[in-house]
């Protein structure tokens, strides 16, 4: 178990408090006020397990209030817009997604796209932080609306058919610029003139080198449009969206998701079985689909040219977070994240990267493309904890605390020297340090 001093504890306890009361907003809170002023959906779900430990009605209020934009369909959008931003305050805002042209649409304007479904596990966290009847009544509101975002998930973008979640587009796997995505993002038009048309908002308030490239984010828009035009429909995808993969790190996480929906069904006397038996299907299918025996990790899987992608991302770690992982797949993972590639260490020695630090293209302040992140470490914790590396989980918990301790509750860090990256007082980096300070007690 981690140790962490009394004096220090309560001030970073003090200041992970302080951002999130400063990023609230009534009903939901913000990432940030410098670059993202509305809600994002695993974000809420990240900010929802922090808040339980000091403001457990927020916790609820941040999960109800992102499901309450649940589409139709019951996809969960990853951008639920707040109304009272003025136009041009976020690029792409509410004009450019134009979500109404679904018929699956909610009232609110939102994103048509998702983001990884941490949202029954972030459930889960909270209730059991207070278990009260009243809990137990707001958990019983919220799993069915649980369940259709998983069935929309493993259903209508199993476009692969063999049982996996698909993805249409880089934000939805949350590590939007992963070296991941290179192959397939190649194949992406790319207009040079397009971002001449549109004005980016993060640029303005980060630097350019910590950002995706204006290249990058011009694919962004050719998918998004891409989407779009179809009115985010997603029967008939494999015919004509010029970008779909198979995640290693989003489809561990539906899997984490069934089994904590099986938790909650035992709670809201529900049958748990049916969501067990998914969460086995799902690990089982991770294996046979996204697993490489002669690299030891997982990998992406283009679906446009059916290969598995070679980067060695993080991602290949999310599988850590499921039981029913084989045994040698557990071990091959655990040697990749002590590897020099990541350098998960019982003393960190320095911050796990969001990419294989031997890579020529590595870069440690390019969004994703080698930083640090909170919520990445938080959820290898988790995965290192389940899988009875206790010594490994407080290492890296060491390594959280000693980032936000030095740079703040920065978006991501550098991680070599540990410098705070991206936009400052980000909440899920604050929601997350107190779920490990937490466990420090």
């Amino acid at each position: 178990m981690t140790s962490v001093d009394g004096s220090r504890r309560r001030r970073l306890w003090q200041l992970a408090v302080e951002t999130l009361d400063a990023n609230w907003e009534g009903d939901h809170t913000v990432p940030s006020r410098t670059l993202y002023p509305h809600q994002w959906s695993w974000d809420s779900a990240f900010i929802a397990i922090g808040l339980a430990h000091v403001a457990p009605e927020r916790a609820w209020r941040e999960l109800e209030t992102l499901f309450a934009a649940q589409w139709r369909d019951g996809r969960v959008p990853h951008i639920v817009f707040n109304p009272r931003v003025l136009v041009g305050g976020y690029f792409p805002g509410p004009q450019f997604w134009d979500s109404a042209v679904s018929p699956a649409a909610p009232p609110q304007a939102t994103s048509g796209i998702v983001q990884p479904p941490v949202h029954a596990i972030a459930a889960w966290h909270v209730y059991r932080r207070d278990p009260s009847p009243a809990a137990g009544r707001r958990l019983a509101a919220l799993y069915p609306k649980l369940v259709a975002a998983q069935h929309y998930l493993r259903h209508d973008r199993d476009v692969g058919g063999a049982g996996l979640v698909c993805l249409v587009h880089p934000w939805e796997a949350g590590l939007d610029n992963s070296p991941a995505w290179d192959a397939p993002m190649a194949a992406v038009p790319a207009d040079p003139e397009l971002m001449r048309r549109h004005r980016r908002h993060d640029t303005r308030v980060a630097a350019a080198e910590q950002r995706p490239t204006d290249v990058d984010y011009a694919r962004y828009i050719v998918l998004v449009d891409s989407y779009r035009q179809r009115r985010y429909l997603d029967a008939g995808l494999a015919a004509d969206h010029p970008f779909l993969v198979e995640c290693p790190l989003f489809n561990a996480l539906t899997a984490a998701a069934e089994y904590a929906l099986a938790d909650i069904a035992e709670v809201v006397g529900a049958d748990p079985a049916a969501h067990r038996e998914a969460g086995a299907r799902l690990t089982e299918v991770l294996g046979e689909r996204l697993w490489d025996p002669r690299s030891g990790t997982f990998h992406v899987r283009d679906l446009r040219t059916d290969v598995l992608l070679p980067s060695r991302t993080v991602l290949g770690l999310g599988p850590l977070l499921l039981p029913g992982l084989p045994s040698g797949q557990v071990e091959a993972l655990v040697a990749e994240a002590t590897s020099d590639r990541f350098g998960v260490a019982e003393v960190m020695s320095r911050p796990l990267p969001s990419y294989d630090r031997s890579a020529a293209d590595f870069d440690p302040v390019r969004y994703w493309r080698g930083p640090s992140w909170i919520n990445i470490c938080w959820l290898v914790r988790e995965g290192l904890l389940r899988h009875g590396h206790p010594a490994l989980a407080a290492g890296l918990a060491e390594s959280m605390i000693d980032l936000v301790d030095r740079a703040g509750c920065h978006e991501y860090f550098e991680p070599n020297t540990g410098a705070g990256l991206g936009s400052p007082a980000f909440s899920w980096s604050a929601a997350l340090l107190l779920d490990v300070l937490a466990a420090t007690e």
